[in-house]
């Protein structure tokens, strides 16, 4: 490259300093405005693409860097050699590739290449990485917040286990309490009552006493003699009562302690540690699927080596949509899911562990595809003609496109967006060049569903309980019907084999059909927690099956064979 860009090269060449403000890459100099004009009609450059200066100079220090021309030499590269996989002057493929024979011109190997399949690969790629990364570090903010979570719920966890120990030791120890002044209160009764006896037969005694001696100084001997018995009687009465007192063991000395469970007494030696916190880690792997990878999964040719009578159905869990009225569902590559509610109106995101992510206002809404880089397209039914694309991240409508149609059934097929157009039949629209093209001309019943894969179409007839498969042109391979098992279908997902899962609405359940539409099976019934049953999907990077109710109610099955 120039070594300035700033100034004008040819100018500089003829030892005059004037700012560029073009640059030429092709002559890989910088031009003032005089010589861009010559540069411009010289029979040698006026083919040359130019970038304003600044535009230049915005690009990465990398790009800046590279040489277009030989720096060996000092000649403009003109040969690319395949076998080198290198860019070589005249003189390198002398000098260097004497002894390579696959060379191609260097203009015809640069030729489009910004619009080449290489260069949007590498977009893609790009984009894939970018939202892989965004993907980990939302799940990462997503596990703090949850370790947050999990650290308040311990906290008061720890709490109510310390509230409840304390409630049982208050209730110990009230109840001891109250143990201790039973036995307290009922031997102070015992002990006061036995004082009133002593003091009763102590006033009795000093009764005697005062009599004696009243009796010694003033009776005569008669009287004496007479009242002598009696006292003898009186006090032989008490001097019983005097012995009964050992015998009773109303002079025992009552003493009280008391003894504290052995296990609470032991309980701050024994009882190391309150508890523990326990860390439990589970993998959580998020997958980084390319857009190539996918769409190479969407289109590979099946080679069938199991039956659908070899497809089991394992509940992984089932949680709330938190819709009254879904119409389609979609899961995502982070593992959220998305449900349409019709009326009144929104996309619902649920989170993994089924908890609600977000609620997006749309207006009414029917079928859902997701896109890649967080964006999904939405079809509005009936009311609308709009296909809306929303950004699930930012939490808006990104762009409406109106398709002058009705629209309910939508699915992607390589770079078309097809959908069902109701009276103007199956239609598509390309991310290409966004041109519009019609599938099927004839009639769709509306609320038909469509799903692709490899080079055909299938799509769903609630009026006429039909299954079709047609290949890209519309011709049709096979039909579907037998009202003994499928009625009014709506919902259609395909597995990575080319089998087809279809909601029975009216049946309530889900049947799936083989490649070929000659086979038939049964798998979820109102057993298994179908009620009104809508739609569902298959992703074919995990093998899991959503199946929706049109009521709150969703299903996540991992589908073995």
């Amino acid at each position: 490259m120039a070594s300035n860009f700033s100034i004008c090269g040819i100018c500089d060449f003829r030892h005059v300093t004037i700012p560029s403000v073009v640059w030429c890459s092709e002559c890989d100099e910088g031009l003032c405005d005089d010589c861009k004009e010559h540069h411009s009609i010289s029979k040698s450059s006026r083919d040359h693409d130019i970038v304003p200066i600044g535009d230049y100079q915005n690009l990465p220090s990398e790009v800046l860097q590279v040489s277009q021309s030989c720096r060996k030499h000092n000649q403009r590269f003109q040969i690319f050699c395949k076998k080198h996989d290198c860019p070589c002057c005249k003189k390198c493929v002398i000098e260097v590739h004497n002894d390579c024979k696959d060379f191609v011109d260097i203009d015809d190997v640069i030729k489009n290449v910004k619009s080449s399949n290489a260069f949007q690969e590498l977009e893609h790629t790009l984009s894939d990485i970018a939202d892989y990364m965004q993907r980990v570090k939302q799940n990462r903010e997503e596990n703090l917040i949850s370790i947050k979570e999990q650290k308040e719920q311990i906290e008061t966890k720890i709490l109510k286990a310390r509230e409840a120990i304390n409630n049982h030791l208050d209730f110990l120890q009230h109840t001891l309490i109250g143990v201790l002044n039973l036995t307290i209160d009922k031997q102070n009764k015992d002990i006061h009552q036995f004082l009133k006896l002593i003091e009763k037969n102590k006033k009795d005694i000093e009764e005697f006493q005062s009599n004696h001696l009243k009796i010694k100084q003033h009776a005569s001997e008669l009287q004496t003699f007479l009242t002598l018995k009696q006292m003898e009687r009186d006090i032989a009465t008490k001097e019983e009562f005097i012995q009964s007192i050992g015998k009773s063991g109303s002079l025992s000395h009552t003493r009280f302690f008391c003894k504290i469970d052995t296990y609470l007494e032991n309980l701050t030696n024994d009882v190391k540690r309150f508890g523990e916190v326990v860390t439990e880690t589970k993998p959580n792997n998020i997958p980084f699927v390319r857009q190539k990878d996918k769409q190479a999964a969407q289109s590979l040719i099946p080679v069938p080596t199991k039956s659908i009578d070899d497809l089991k159905l394992t509940l992984v869990q089932s949680f709330n949509t938190y819709s009254r009225e879904v119409r389609g569902c979609a899961m995502l590559t982070d593992g959220k899911m998305v449900f349409t509610c019709y009326t009144p109106g929104y996309v619902t995101v649920v989170n993994p562990d089924g908890s609600k992510y977000c609620e997006i206002k749309t207006g009414n809404v029917f079928d859902v595809i997701y896109l890649g880089d967080n964006i999904i397209a939405v079809t509005s039914g009936y009311n609308s003609n709009h296909i809306h694309f929303i950004d699930i991240k930012l939490k808006t409508i990104k762009k409406s496109l109106n398709v002058d149609s009705s629209n309910d059934g939508i699915d992607l097929y390589d770079k078309d967006l097809i959908y069902c157009a109701r009276a103007q039949g199956l239609k598509k629209i390309s991310f290409r060049d966004c041109s519009a093209g019609t599938i099927i001309n004839s009639k769709l019943r509306d609320w038909s569903y469509v799903k692709t894969f490899n080079d055909t179409i299938i799509y769903t007839d609630k009026d006429q309980s039909t299954v079709t498969c047609t290949d890209m042109q519309g011709q049709i391979r096979w039909e579907f019907k037998d009202l003994s098992i499928l009625k009014f279908p709506l919902g259609i997902a395909v597995d990575n084999s080319g089998n087809v899962y279809v909601i029975g609405r009216h049946s309530c359940n889900v049947v799936v059909i083989s490649p070929d539409g000659q086979r038939y099976r049964q798998l979820l019934s109102t057993r298994d927690g179908l009620k009104e049953p809508s739609v569902l999907h298959y992703d074919l990077i995990s093998n899991k099956l959503l199946v929706a109710n049109v009521i709150e109610k969703a299903f996540l099955f991992d589908v073995t064979s």
